[in-house]
């Protein structure tokens, strides 16, 4: 365990003015905090912060960090309060212990909404001061690093898991190299250690047989370096175990297929120097195809500038090699901390560290977090965001994005702005319009072409692949449903009330909000709406003694599908169907193909609404038990012929030359639009096929039905219920 005063000097080595009297009233105040506390391993629990101070020091952070790595446990795991650290050691320590502790007080759920809510809350105070995220991951690699004391071996999973999901890209997005790698080796320990020994069996065996490969390839290129006279220094390393094994499965190859196991690094003087150097290796070895990235003219997004190569090297070994300045490489191996030590965050020395183009990613968080619907949402669309290689694109006015691999114009049109995305209704790619969903290429300029009138498109959400995109897309989604399932949800609850002849008043319902965890009456509705609570549901709420009263009548008359409330054909209390926005909160449903002229029923559907069945369809049996999901629905007058509508029939044709341009021939002159054919079976004689026709109305299909079994080459057909 690092002491006090080993502490304090290495604070001062690089931070010359520190606060030599704060640092050790922090470490004697969170010692006595913790007291007889113990870890898991039995340490005395003290260790912990002290460790996690002293990762924090080698990183070289200012001294308001290390203090909070020293505290950041005492507020959770002691009597200690927010206030006493702000009386004691001020506003700035008080704000970054309270982040880090509101983060930690989370994490002892295991449930994923909570871990959810975990991540959102670590995003947000990271936005406010990128040393939180800092001092939290030191705290996780310390935590990884003991993780083997703790018993249960689900909870180690766990731990393991959340670490590889969201810690190690965040550790890769502010730029901690080293931190990024173990944290990935010890995940990877716990949650696959027989890959992980395997691998390291396999690099051991390799060294006992090459001997010193690694020194003898390093001496090469150093000793070219010198012959062209570049001044540069030339290590090299084995790759880590989880990244041979990450570029095993993704390239689905074995061990002994991978021949670039080792990397290289080349540092020198100057950006000139790093394309000499380059220029050097390329005439004396042969490049790899496809393995040259340019990262010092496009820089990744947590800063990161290089160059990369692969080669076939000394001694005939594949290699891959970097090539950096010494500035470049101190931000690469330091990232964000490197930054206290530059000032250079937008040219101020007081400039916000969230300030700058490497911190695009964390605003594009901010800005997802704003439009998801709920933590989990949230941590989804992050996942997503923080995992994807990534393509570069421009602007017409030359203006770099780098988005996720797989991008379409419609991600970069919400990555420019969220009103373009909003308003996006073509692309031009290289000055040529091309679909929507187009995948983006590396170099691809993109012109977004709006339209005012233009809204997002619920099939969007099928091929974007940001978290912003299709955060954005839900939001607008939810917002147009939100309506349809509001005046849904309240026509359902009325007509239960009305039907039961008990009173239905706003004061009512608000007295049993709580009970559905909702905000208001409208939210109320739009649950029930959606299909998460029934009318009766809110009816029992308000009148407890109504579900006695109502079950005598109940018992013995279930009604199923012949005796629904739909199945009266009377035309009372029918819910309008106009208005409601297509798939979103009424479907069609595909067992049965209703159409205009069908006698028809409702079924609240959670999470979609209500699905339209034909009053004779098989599905609903299902529902038999349930007579509060059934609604009285009907068609609106003049329906057919604002829309078309999918009707299905199955057909035996005989198999001879012509039969089935017959079939088409008699669709297509009775008005019918084929949209969809499928053999289903064929023997000598005759072959069995479903054809999907959009119809106006079920009169039409009839007469297409009628027309069919007239033709000598139709054996039979049938409107189809299923299938």
């Amino acid at each position: 365990m690092l002491r006090q005063y080993e502490l304090v000097e290495r604070v001062k080595t690089y931070e010359p003015g520190a606060d030599e009297d704060a640092l050790n009233r922090a470490y004697v105040f969170s010692m006595r905090a913790h007291g007889t506390q113990k870890r898991a391993s039995g340490d005395p629990y003290f260790s912990h912060p002290v460790e996690v101070a002293g990762l924090l020091s080698e990183k070289r952070l200012d001294c308001a960090s290390i203090i909070t790595g020293l505290l950041h446990d005492t507020v959770e795991d002691t009597d200690t309060t927010v206030e006493q650290i702000d009386q004691l050691f001020g506003s700035e320590i008080s704000l970054l212990v309270d982040g880090v502790t509101k983060l930690s007080q989370l994490e002892l759920q295991s449930d994923r909404s909570k871990q959810a809510e975990n991540f959102r809350k670590l995003v947000l105070a990271m936005s406010q001061d990128i040393r939180v995220l800092v001092v939290k991951l030191a705290d996780r690699l310390h935590n990884m690093r003991t993780l083997h004391f703790i018993k249960a071996a689900e909870k180690r999973r766990r731990i393991a898991r959340e670490t590889m999901d969201i810690y190690v890209p965040l550790t890769e997005r502010i730029g901690i190299r080293d931190w990024k790698e173990e944290l990935e080796d010890l995940a990877f320990q716990e949650l696959n250690p027989d890959a992980r020994a395997s691998i390291i069996t396999r690099l051991d065996f390799l060294r006992a047989e090459g001997g010193d490969l690694i020194g003898r390839v390093r001496k090469s290129l150093a000793d070219l370096m010198a012959a062209e006279s570049i001044a540069c220094e030339v290590s090299g390393r084995e790759k880590s175990p989880y990244s041979i094994w990450r570029k095993m499965q993704r390239q689905n190859v074995g061990f002994e297929q991978l021949s670039d196991i080792m990397a290289f690094r080349v540092v020198v003087d100057s950006v000139a120097d790093c394309y000499r150097a380059l220029g050097v290796i390329h005439g004396a070895y042969s490049s790899v195809p496809g393995r040259f990235k340019d990262y010092i003219s496009l820089p990744k997004p947590n800063g990161y500038r290089s160059l990369h190569t692969g080669v076939i090297g000394p001694e005939n070994q594949r290699i891959e090699i970097q090539i950096r300045t010494r500035e470049m490489h101190e931000i690469a191996e330091l990232g964000v901390a490197a930054h206290w030590r530059y000032k250079d965050v937008g040219g101020r020395a007081d400039a916000p560290i969230t300030e700058g183009r490497q911190y695009k990613w964390l605003r594009e968080l901010l800005e997802i977090l704003e439009n998801a619907a709920g933590p989990e949402d949230f941590l989804e669309h992050t996942k997503m965001e923080m995992f994807a290689d990534q393509v570069f694109v421009f602007t017409p006015k030359g203006d770099l994005f780098a988005l996720p691999r797989g991008s379409t114009p419609v991600d970069f049109a919400y990555a420019v702005h969220t009103d373009i995305g909003d308003r996006c209704t073509a692309a031009r790619i290289n000055g040529r319009i091309m679909p929507l969903r187009t995948q983006l290429r590396n170099g691809d300029q993109i012109e977004v072409v709006t339209s005012k009138a233009q809204t997002p498109s619920p099939s969007w959400e099928s091929f974007v692949v940001t978290g912003k995109a299709r955060a954005c897309i839900r939001r607008f989604i939810r917002s147009q449903q939100r309506e349809q399932y509001l005046r849904l949800g309240r026509e359902i609850v009325e007509k239960i009330f009305h039907q039961t002849n008990y009173e239905l008043t706003e004061k009512a319902l608000k007295g049993v909000l709580n009970r559905f965890r909702a905000e208001s009456v409208d939210d109320l509705y739009v649950a029930v709406g959606e299909g998460r609570h029934t009318g009766r549901d809110v009816l029992y709420a308000v009148y407890p003694g109504a579900k006695d009263a109502l079950a005598p009548a109940r018992k013995g008359k279930a009604k199923g599908p012949s005796e629904s409330p739909a199945a009266r054909d009377d035309g009372k209390g029918s819910v309008p169907l106009r208005g409601l926005i297509p798939n979103m909160a009424v479907h069609y449903a595909k067992c049965c193909h209703p159409l205009p002229g069908d006698r028809i029923v409702g079924i609240v559907t959670t999470g979609k609404g209500v699905t339209i069945h034909t009053v004779d369809c098989p599905t609903l049996e299902s529902f038999s038990d349930m007579p509060e999901r059934w609604l009285d629905v009907g068609w609106e007058e003049g329906a057919e012929e604002r829309n078309a509508f999918t009707g299905r029939i199955k057909a035996v044709l005989s198999n001879e030359p012509g039969a089935l341009a017959a079939l088409t021939s008699v669709i297509g002159r009775d008005g019918g639009n084929i949209i969809n054919l499928k053999f289903t079976d064929r023997s000598e004689d005759f072959f069995d096929l479903l054809v999907d026709i959009e119809v106006k109305d079920v009169r039409q299909l009839s007469n297409i039905i009628a027309a069919l079994r007239a033709s000598p080459l139709v054996n039979s057909v049938e409107r189809a219920q299923s299938g």
